[in-house]
């Protein structure tokens, strides 16, 4: 076997890294991704071959302080950052994108790809948006089923009096137009990708527009239209060349309640220039930049003995730092929230494809009279297992929502002070569910039935695992802590 030579399957993470844009800076590359509500927030990960992926960085430890990303009284639920752009030119790494809660535009912007970056905004609110430079100008070109293409400043701090500014490629009716924009100069001449739908059917599709100048004619069509896998179609990502020359796509394809994921799709561009796509290819092998690079698995088991979280995990939502602290464990104070959707400071990890299970130890010796802390399965339709506090009982619940409101699903008493809990996923076709256990006499005991979980767009994110502690009651219920966490690979 060629040493110098990565192999790997698609799909690339088996976890939910959704609207996925690469660039390649010297034998490195790099993928951001969308993150939506999470914090830290915005991931990049990194990789030298483009088959195995690792975490390198987020953008920023939160966006914004509103009630809504706070979770104070509202939610930003099905929001938070979309479709990043992810560009590095003349020494600096930029990062844009927008955020459907807040309504604006943001730039981020370092000379190390780990930071630090600084925030800034781009006046104007550009959905799924891509940035070009070229030369000394920059562009911008975004929208969904009608694509325009706007002239920013150098710094990009806004449109450009008097520059560009035109409507490009407008969609026929499709159920999805085109968005999803990545544009690119390659070879003198300028080309955008877009996702959108088949016409006369829910099937994702890319597409690619061509354009000899940036304001001349654009010309295209789609380049992807396949079921690859049971998914919903391979479309929305970006392209990368490879120093060998070969180049690549690197997108997602919907995967059910696990959620969207990357795929690794060979391309090239015929003798008209216009690019052409292989097959979604189940096999994978590229030249590696770096070969026998030891890669850090993108989900980690934690002891929660070290001073700061691993990159792995990311809250929902905000987090409130004076109710959180690592002390020989992840200790999470019980404040009041009216469901567990509500829960402040529950820390998560995207769940993996096409199998996996989480276990810990919650110890509710702390926890008050309405205290409530466990382990989750966070979607729309979550399920919340955690020890539950009446008085001087303590019990372990199962609480779970559907499509109406949270209920109780099952109740056990428990021996002592502490609990072993367990979520288990099973994804694919005919399946996408969770199950709960607990730990009782050394077997593990089961509570409920299998769970339906699903991509919900009220959620607009993957299915995760979420560690959580909160109040029933209108008053804070003391605390939890939880050790001894374990992610465990059931493929």
């Amino acid at each position: 076997m060629d040493k110098k030579k990565a192999f790997g399957e698609n799909p690339l993470t088996r976890l939910d890294y959704p609207d996925p844009d690469v660039i390649r800076v010297g034998d490195t590359y790099y993928m951001c991704s969308t993150t939506m509500y999470f914090m830290p927030g915005c991931v990049i990960l990194r990789s030298y071959d483009l088959i195995n992926w690792e975490f390198c960085c987020h953008v920023y430890d939160r966006l914004e302080d509103t009630p809504r990303e706070n979770l104070d009284g509202a939610n930003a639920y099905g929001c938070g950052m979309w479709a990043p752009c992810l560009r590095y030119h003349n020494g600096v790494f930029h990062v844009i994108f927008i955020a459907n809660d807040t309504k604006k535009t943001y730039h981020y912007t370092a000379t190390n790809i780990c930071g630090p970056w600084k925030k800034s905004y781009i006046e104007g609110f550009y959905h799924d948006s891509s940035v070009l430079f070229d030369g000394d100008k920059a562009y911008i070109m975004y929208g969904n089923r009608e694509i325009w293409l706007t002239e920013l400043e150098p710094d990009l701090s806004g449109p450009k009096k008097g520059g560009l500014h035109k409507l490009v490629i407008k969609d026929g009716p499709t159920p999805l137009g085109y968005e999803g924009c990545h544009l690119y100069k390659i070879n003198g001449r300028y080309y955008a990708f877009f996702i959108h739908s088949l016409p006369d059917r829910w099937l994702r599709a890319e597409a690619c527009f061509v354009a000899d100048s940036i304001d001349g004619e654009w010309r295209g069509g789609d380049v992807i239209a396949e079921e690859f896998e049971h998914t919903s179609g391979v479309a929305q990502g970006g392209i990368v060349d490879a120093p060998d020359g070969d180049r690549y796509g690197v997108i997602f394809a919907d995967r059910g309640a696990v959620g969207r994921i990357p795929n690794l799709v060979p391309m090239k561009f015929d003798e008209s220039g216009f690019p052409v796509f292989q097959k979604t290819p189940k096999r994978l092998e590229t030249a590696s930049t770096r070969p026998g690079y030891a890669y850090k698995p993108l989900y980690v088991s934690d002891g929660f003995s070290e001073s700061s979280l691993n990159g792995a995990w990311e809250f929902n939502h905000n987090p409130d730092p004076a109710h959180w602290r690592l002390c020989g464990g992840l200790e999470i104070d019980a404040l009041p929230a009216p469901t567990f959707e509500y829960a402040k400071n529950t820390l998560t990890q995207r769940a993996l494809w096409p199998g996996c299970s989480a276990e810990v130890t919650v110890d509710g010796s702390k926890l008050k009279d309405g205290g409530f802390a466990g382990i989750a399965a966070l979607q729309y339709r979550y399920g919340a297992l955690g020890m539950a506090r009446r008085g001087e009982k303590l019990s372990v619940l199962l609480k779970l929502r559907d499509d109406g409101e949270e209920y109780t699903a099952a109740e056990t008493a428990i021996d002592g002070e502490t609990a072993r809990l367990k979520i288990s996923y099973s994804f694919g076709p005919g399946r996408d569910f969770a199950e709960f256990y607990v730990l009782s006499d050394g077997e593990w005991k089961r509570l409920g039935g299998e769970h339906k979980m699903t991509f919900d767009l009220r959620h607009f994110t993957g299915c995760r695992f979420g560690l959580f502690g909160y109040s029933t009651s209108e008053s804070p219920a003391g605390s939890a802590k939880f050790t001894d966490f374990r992610y465990n690979d059931e493929n």
